[in-house]
């Protein structure tokens, strides 16, 4: 591979001139192709032209689309369908198809920048977003707006959604910027450089960002490899073989025959070979490969969704059972026999409230979710579809395991865009809300409970849940679990001693007409009053709350639930649909149980003792005696300018529309930056290297590197300097090509200076570069503004450097460091 020359812009030389010289009659009048060296070879006509209008340009094209095929399988296991198809392709396809175009025309880095731009905004909605076009092909201001956005946000969003990604169809936007990128520059590098193996850089890198943003069941992990390896192996092979091919002078028919076999002999003996080898590496990698899950950026991100945001269900719990407790809430399809319908689970306990934490471990994390939601759960498949008659909020009723929800409503699309979902504590959230009339249905497995026989005899499995402070915790609660359970050490024992405890001092109430007074609330200040009353007085949401912290004080993992199910009251009957009630609401906890995970256990008394309304008396009370209420204390009058100018900035500050603003700096900013970026990094670059030149160490070496910078501003001006030729050469050229003869007078006192016996003075070093910029200045002033400005961008003298000397990782560490010392 280090044989070959891609860039195509390097003179033909003619005989005579003696080897690496070009001749008198050929300098800077000719350019062409080259598959040499640049080492004084004679190349063929079909040399001349650029690498991507030749036939090797389609096995080129051919090992590409093998090798980026091989990355795009890698989205089918996050895809969950075919879908990844056609974005994965076209973007491949767009990406190769710019890059043919910008070395066909020997573009600047700049121009494929734009280039590209412009196809991602073209063909990406076809490609990606089809759903946004007209007819599926015209982009609107809706595609090119979720285009922009989704180059930015849409990788934070496909790592934090809970796969198959067909749920979600704006997120194709990912695959196909990926597979773009991927394939424009491998294609640049294979159709410009001269050393076309560093195309497989890129290809690897999008494999890499497909494993990680893929799931934990990889695709054909080894099939990929082996393909990506084999292609790269042949491909580079083949290059080789045409690099050394094309330094040869005289082409017969006979010679080229016999090429043609030597060609076709090497691939066939290559492949053979190679496919020997991937079939061994097929069979043995299973086995070799370490039995451990792969890391996916997906298992390590935390989903930006703040669930805090959302007030705790729990806290309208005597809402439900009292002020709306003859309300219809919603209508369930078909209730699986003892089945609960979750509203969330409450895993965080800070002195006066219980809420969802979602921090990770056994709280579990929200992510986005769809139609459909990969889990390992198992259990019956159960379709249940809900129609919303009464209830509203942001936490949405559902029942088992889920593996999707389809929403069906009139507001389906912001709830689909706006579901999470928590596998680990099984609760589901919409942030576009839920309100009377809405309609979903859930895809859900159901799973039979163990009866409480079978989990007395069971084991408590430990888990990670939030730590409550231990000043937030009520004070007698401790030394009521100790009276609760005594000297028992088994953990389920204890856990079924402090219900029975509580249930058999327990008084269910929930402030109705007829029963005990019972205030709502489940802060430590109204626990701890129900655990030192004889007779414990208060509802499911107290006695869940004080079930749950008495079993943490005795070291068992215990969570809160809110939802509904039917008690004995009900009038469901099962096989009808379930209209749920106000005071169908309930609360219970769960408790981690091996071999049946976490396991729902109630906590309210059996019973509903009712009280007896007290006699009332004969004798008609006298109303008390009301006193007039004091005058309340003037208040301090407020500083001029303050509350009332506030309140005035707040509400002025309100008009702005700050994500409007926002949504126009990145529709304008990302273009801008996609274009203007390369542009300050390519004049940044080359004025770097001017002054790294001028500010050399040595003064001899400041004089080498005005030549220098002579010949690179030529080369970008378009003519081809060979790399072998001394001074006095290169500058015959330039004096050819573009008509100034002090061109040869500057390169002789150039090699005077650096190659004579003296040291140049700083005076000396200093004229010599009034000179360069005069020179410059002038080859610059000889061509049009258009050509110059193609020439400040162009990057022809860097790769020009890049192939002649010590390669581009070599030429990318010298930006960072000041070079002491340039080539004489």
């Amino acid at each position: 591979m280090s044989d070959e020359n891609t860039r195509g812009n390097v003179p033909v030389g003619a005989g005579g001139a003696g080897p690496g010289r070009p001749s008198s009659r050929t300098r800077g009048t000719r350019t062409g192709y080259g598959t040499g060296t640049g080492r004084g070879t004679t190349r063929r006509k079909e040399a001349e032209r650029p690498r991507a209008l030749t036939w090797f340009a389609l096995v080129d094209v051919a090992a590409l689309s093998v090798m980026l095929g091989a990355v795009a399988v890698g989205f089918g296991p996050v895809w969950g369908s075919l879908g990844y198809v056609l974005p994965t392709v076209g973007g491949a396809v767009v990406g190769l198809l710019v890059a043919w175009v910008g070395a066909w025309r020997r573009f600047p880095a700049v121009t494929v920048t734009a280039l590209a731009v412009l196809g991602y905004l073209l063909f990406g909605g076809a490609l990606a977003l089809p759903h946004t076009t007209i007819a599926g092909v015209v982009p609107t201001l809706d595609t090119l707006r979720e285009l922009l956005l989704g180059s930015v946000e849409g990788w934070k969003q496909f790592v934090t959604t809970v796969p198959p990604m067909r749920s979600f169809p704006d997120l194709a936007v990912v695959p196909f910027l990926l597979m773009l990128l991927a394939a424009l520059i491998a294609g640049t590098i294979a159709w410009r450089a001269k050393h076309a193996v560093w195309a497989v850089v890129p290809v690897v890198v999008a494999l890499v960002a497909a494993i990680l943003l893929g799931t934990l069941d990889a695709a054909l992990p080894v099939v990929q490899g082996l393909v990506i390896a084999i292609a790269a192996l042949l491909w580079g092979a083949v290059r080789v073989m045409e690099a050394r091919v094309g330094t040869h002078s005289i082409s017969t028919e006979a010679s080229r025959e016999a090429t043609r076999r030597l060609r076709w002999y090497r691939i066939r003996t290559g492949a053979t070979i190679l496919g020997v080898a991937a079939l061994a590496a097929g069979f043995t990698a299973p086995i070799l490969m370490p039995d451990q899950p792969r890391t996916v950026l997906r298992e390590t991100i935390v989903p930006p969704l703040d669930v805090h945001q959302f007030t705790s269900p729990l806290v309208a719990f005597r809402h439900y059972a009292k002020d709306a407790r003859e309300d219809e809430l919603f209508t369930v399809s078909d209730l699986p026999e003892d089945g609960r319908i979750r509203l969330a689970t409450l895993d965080r306990y800070d002195g006066v409230v219980f809420d969802a934490s979602g921090d990770g471990g056994d709280t579990g994390v929200y992510t986005r979710v769809g139609e459909q939601i990969a889990t390992s759960q198992e259990g019956s498949p159960t379709p249940i579809d809900v129609t919303v008659t009464g209830y509203s909020g942001v936490w949405v009723p559902e029942i088992g395991s889920l593996t999707g929800v389809e929403w069906t409503g009139t507001n389906a699309e912001a709830q689909t865009d706006g579901t999470y979902y928590n596998s680990t504590t099984s609760t589901a959230i919409t942030t576009a809300g839920i309100k009377p009339g809405d309609t979903y249905r859930l895809n859900t497995l159901v799973t039979e409970e163990p009866d409480e026989d079978t989990l007395k005899k069971g084991t408590i499995l430990e888990a990670d849940l939030p730590e409550t402070d231990a000043s937030a915790m009520p004070p007698g609660l401790p030394a009521k679990s100790t009276q609760f359970t005594g000297e028992e050490t088994d953990a389920a024992t204890k856990l079924f001693l402090i219900r029975d405890a509580l249930q058999a001092s327990g008084v269910l109430s929930s402030g109705l007409d007829g029963e005990v007074p019972s205030r709502p609330g489940h802060s430590a200040e109204r626990i701890d009053t129900l655990v030192e009353e004889e007779k414990m007085v208060g509802d499911d949401e107290q006695f869940a709350v004080a079930l749950a912290l008495m079993a943490r004080q005795s070291g068992i993992p215990a969570r809160v639930v809110m939802g509904f199910y039917p008690d004995k009251d009900s009038t469901y009957e099962e096989g009808e649909p379930w209209t749920v009630l106000g005071s169908d609401v309930h609360a219970w906890i769960e408790v981690p149980f091996e071999g049946y995970g976490w396991v729902p256990v109630d906590a309210v008394p059996e019973e509903k003792p009712q009280i007896q309304p007290e006699p009332k008396s004969q004798e008609v009370p006298k109303p008390p005696v009301l006193q007039d209420p004091e005058p309340p204390e003037e208040p301090d009058k407020a500083k001029a300018g303050s509350v009332e100018d506030d309140e005035k900035d707040e509400a002025e500050n309100d008009l702005f529309d700050w994500g409007l603003l926002g949504v126009i700096l990145l529709a304008v900013g990302i273009p801008l930056l996609l274009i203007a970026g390369p542009i300050v990094a390519i004049l940044a670059y080359k004025a770097r290297r001017r002054a790294l030149r001028r500010s050399a160490e040595q003064l001899a070496d400041r004089v080498s590197g005005g030549w220098h910078e002579v010949v690179d501003v030529v080369t970008d001006l378009g003519t081809t300097v060979p790399p072998g030729a001394t001074r006095r050469e290169s500058a015959g050229v330039i004096a050819g090509a573009h008509q100034v003869p002090s061109t040869l007078m500057l390169a002789h006192r150039a090699d005077a200076t650096v190659f004579g016996r003296e040291q140049p003075t700083p005076a000396d070093v200093e004229a010599f570069w009034v000179e360069v910029d005069e020179l410059v200045g002038g080859l610059r002033s000889t061509v049009s503004t258009r050509r110059r400005v193609r020439a400040a961008l162009s990057l022809r003298s860097v790769w020009a450097r890049i192939g002649g000397r010590r390669g581009i990782f070599a030429a990318l560490g010298g930006l960072g460091s000041r070079r002491t010392k340039e080539s004489r």
